[in-house]
């Protein structure tokens, strides 16, 4: 995005924040998803927006609060169109365990959408125990945890878990990971990034067939 249109989509999506206009702002995030692509709409207007507030006070609590579900609710419509499934590629997403944070998830799965592409979003707070039943159950290629804050973000969790399934790809998305991952779990930067990854696999592609060993998770 343009410098000029950055500022004013920042000036525009806070002012809506601030009036409480949760709606408002779900427009807004729908239009310069449209206009922009959902990458650039992450990374240059949500990420920046959300990490102004601190939260330190009630009043930033209250913008804070109309601003993440005016962007929840934008990002989760994108592109959706009721009664049509996108092919998932054997793309699972999930929130790291007790990651009570879930837009990066949703900018992920409206970036994929944007490029005809659906995945298994299991949302928020995951246990390392249930996301093993998942990937058991769904037999993904490729799994993204999220991980907001180092609280959430355990590394080596994350690489255990990797080394667990060998044939998965398993990547660690958002600011919480800030350890580094050892093989072969790789962290990602960025949305776009994300977005490569996950694209990596033909979508045509059953995942069915890989049959990982019987490994309980410790």
């Amino acid at each position: 995005m343009p410098a000029e249109a950055v500022e004013i989509a920042h000036k525009q999506v806070s002012l809506a924040a601030e009036d409480l206009d949760a709606n408002a702002v779900a427009t807004l995030v729908l239009e310069l998803a449209e206009a922009w692509g959902v990458p650039a709409l992450w990374e240059q207007v949500c990420r920046p927006l959300l990490a102004r507030l601190s939260g330190r006070t009630a009043v930033e609590v209250v913008v804070e609060h109309a601003l993440c579900e005016g962007v929840r609710v934008g990002l989760d419509v994108y592109r959706r169109e009721p009664g049509r499934s996108l092919p998932t590629g054997g793309v699972l997403l999930a929130g790291a365990e007790k990651e009570a944070h879930s837009l990066g998830l949703l900018a992920l799965g409206a970036a994929l959408r944007e490029q005809g592409r659906g995945c298994l979003n299991l949302g928020a707070a995951l246990p390392w125990t249930a996301l093993t039943s998942a990937v058991y159950r769904a037999c993904p290629r490729t799994v993204v945890l999220w991980s907001q804050t180092p609280l959430t973000g355990r590394a080596y969790r994350l690489v255990r878990f990797a080394r667990d399934f060998p044939l998965l790809r398993v990547y660690g998305a958002g600011p919480g990971w800030i350890e580094p991952l050892g093989a072969p779990a790789v962290r990602l930067g960025t949305l776009t990034e994300a977005v490569h990854a996950c694209l990596a696999v033909a979508s045509g592609r059953d995942a069915h067939h890989i049959r990982y060993g019987s490994v309980p998770y410790r």
